[in-house]
């Protein structure tokens, strides 16, 4: 039941057609890697269908239902876009990243668990549009395996540097960065960041897309109110250089495999370790 399959076929986790398990590339729709060296079987029995924009999508919507029930009277039902949101209280405690988090209380873990909060029903439905497309996508051109350390390292990348430009606080909006910050956007970028990379190594129709969706992304943060443009750049950047240093001219390794897991892992780590902190201020 455990044992890593060698031979033989499996199902590719994009097509759900019959591949060979050691094949480099389905040759149906072109994911990468999808035999996963032989644990795909195995992986599929633990419910991970190597899809990780839908264990995006779950857990980012678990969470948000969580953070309104630990705190129902403080949820906010006002205008459209603070459509029910969750207390301050209560995202502090599932690990809002920011300034004050960061660098006055010491949780720097939450540079991960932020990406996997939203602060309204727009907020997250928006995020999760986004992040089913981007990371399908992306996971064409890099595979399963190195979309997501793309989108761990983005989130770290992007709420470090929101939560450095928040601690300066010289700066006037909307290049203020952020006291208090949430949300897959980060990462969001990091993922078109790695894209515009793919496009300078051969897919250029796909590179210029993302490069279009980016800066109009990036146009309209800067003219809404409320948007952490800094957590923008710094996914973007973030992802560009997780891009190159992850070459998506390279096939995936079982190296990538770990990294993933860890990623996975570290994650999970720096949400439980916010509600660990959490508790003392809730």
């Amino acid at each position: 039941m455990f044992r890593r399959q060698t031979t033989g076929s499996v199902v590719c986790p994009f097509c759900h057609r019959l591949v060979g398990v050691n094949d480099e590339q389905c040759f149906h729709c072109g994911r990468s890697n999808p035999g996963m060296w032989g644990f795909a079987p195995l992986l599929r029995r633990f419910g991970y269908n190597l899809d990780f924009s839908k264990l995006v999508v779950w857990s980012c919507a678990a969470l948000y239902l969580a953070t309104l029930a630990v705190d129902p009277g403080g949820v906010r039902i006002g205008s459209l876009f603070s459509l029910f949101s969750p207390s301050g209280h209560s995202l502090l405690l599932f690990g809002m990243s920011g300034s004050v988090p960061v660098f006055e209380l010491g949780r720097w873990w939450t540079l991960l668990s932020a990406a996997w909060l939203h602060g309204g029903l727009l907020h997250i439905l928006f995020n999760m549009i986004w992040v089913r497309q981007l990371a399908t996508t992306t996971a064409s051109e890099y595979g399963g395996c190195r979309v997501v350390i793309i989108y761990t390292l983005s989130s770290v990348t992007g709420f470090f540097l929101s939560s450095l430009s928040g601690a300066l606080g010289i700066l006037p909006w909307p290049l203020q960065g952020a006291t208090f910050t949430i949300g897959a956007s980060a990462p969001i970028f990091g993922l078109l960041g790695a894209l515009v990379y793919a496009g300078k190594k051969g897919s250029s129709a796909l590179g210029r897309q993302a490069w279009s969706f980016a800066i109009i992304l990036f146009v309209l943060g800067l003219a809404m109110p409320r948007i952490d443009n800094w957590a923008h750049l710094g996914g973007f950047l973030g992802g560009y250089w997780a891009a190159k240093w992850l070459n998506p001219l390279q096939p995936e390794n079982t190296r990538h495999l770990v990294a993933a897991f860890g990623c996975i892992a570290l994650t999970v780590l720096s949400i439980v370790l916010s509600i660990v902190y959490g508790l003392q201020f809730f």
